[in-house]
């Protein structure tokens, strides 16, 4: 294991550094200290070894775990959940209607996952364990989880980066905990200056429409930060709203071009990061750091779901 790493954002919140993929600051796991301990993802099963890790520092006993919120079923948010199910007796998975019954039977997600990332998928993502239906929880779109110290939570239905995906609001925090649909936040820029976000457009429910527009839903809501996925909390969301927007449009527009010139997914994915390697070593960032790892991780599959959505929109 990697040095246990976490984050105290303050309103009863701490973020633990899962290691998804091997690397630091890719996956954040939400530890929220209600009257309820309630956790936000659970990375993949190999992140759950520093989630044991994360309550312990904060001096919980793993039986103090009731909820354990999925915003969606990617592995890389909820694969964990099963393994970390193992470990608190008294938890429960709450999870949007359309993905409860992927986490009692994970089969078609190991599959998809499989095409995906090929080889890698078992040093990633073993084991994936099934979850008894007793122990999962749905919560429709404004529906609520009162954890207690003024955490009443409210779920969101929030599709375009999936379609079994809700979003979180905590009134404590005036934050929403995004999942993947209001992107990607590479933290890793604010040494130098500047904000980075792009949207992540993985394959196979990606919905640009659905996207804008359950961005534009948080945005009425007018929160004072997000909590992302990937990776951390930013305190001006205009910013990351804005920025994911017009990377959402060049995505579009990217794809159109490779698409046209019968360049696939590959063509997409060298002229993304053509594009967005030039953007961050305009803006100073040394080559060769580990944002364009990460980065480059990231677009190879938005890449695959950009195809996949164009051929689909294309065949209907």
């Amino acid at each position: 294991m990697q040095p246990i790493q976490m984050v105290d954002w303050g309103f009863d919140i701490h973020m633990v550094e899962g290691y998804d993929l091997g690397l630091p600051g890719r996956t954040g796991i939400y530890m929220i200290e209600g009257e309820e301990l309630t956790l936000v993802e659970t990375g993949p099963s190999p992140s759950v070894p520093y989630i044991l890790e994360g309550l312990k520092k904060r001096g919980h006993a793993l039986e103090e775990v009731k909820n354990v919120i999925v915003t969606h079923i990617h592995l890389d948010h909820a694969g964990g959940a099963g393994l970390l199910l193992q470990h608190c007796p008294n938890a429960r998975v709450i999870v949007h209607p359309r993905g409860a019954r992927h986490l009692a039977d994970p089969s078609r997600l190991i599959e998809g996952a499989k095409m995906v990332y090929g080889e890698q998928f078992q040093s990633l993502f073993d084991p994936i364990v099934p979850i008894d239906n007793d122990r999962l929880i749905i919560r429709e779109d404004k529906e609520t989880l009162d954890i207690g110290k003024g955490h009443h939570l409210t779920f969101l239905d929030s599709p375009g980066h999936a379609a079994h995906h809700f979003s979180i609001f905590d009134p404590v925090s005036k934050g929403i905990f995004t999942g993947d649909t209001a992107g990607i936040f590479y933290h890793q820029t604010l040494e130098y200056g500047f904000s980075f976000c792009l949207p992540s457009t993985s394959p196979n429910q990606f919905d640009p429409d659905a996207m804008r527009h359950s961005i534009a839903r948080f945005e009425a809501m007018e929160p004072e930060r997000l909590f992302f996925g990937h990776f951390g909390m930013m305190e001006d969301p205009r910013v990351a709203f804005n920025q994911v927007r017009r990377g959402l449009n060049h995505f579009i527009d990217t794809a159109m071009e490779a698409l046209q010139q019968n360049e696939g997914a590959k063509g997409i994915e060298k002229r993304l990061k053509d594009h967005y390697h030039s953007y961050l070593l305009e803006k100073g960032m040394p080559e060769g750091h580990d944002v364009f790892t990460i980065m480059d991780l990231d677009l190879s599959v938005s890449a695959m779901g950009i195809e996949h959505y164009w051929h689909k929109t294309r065949s209907s």
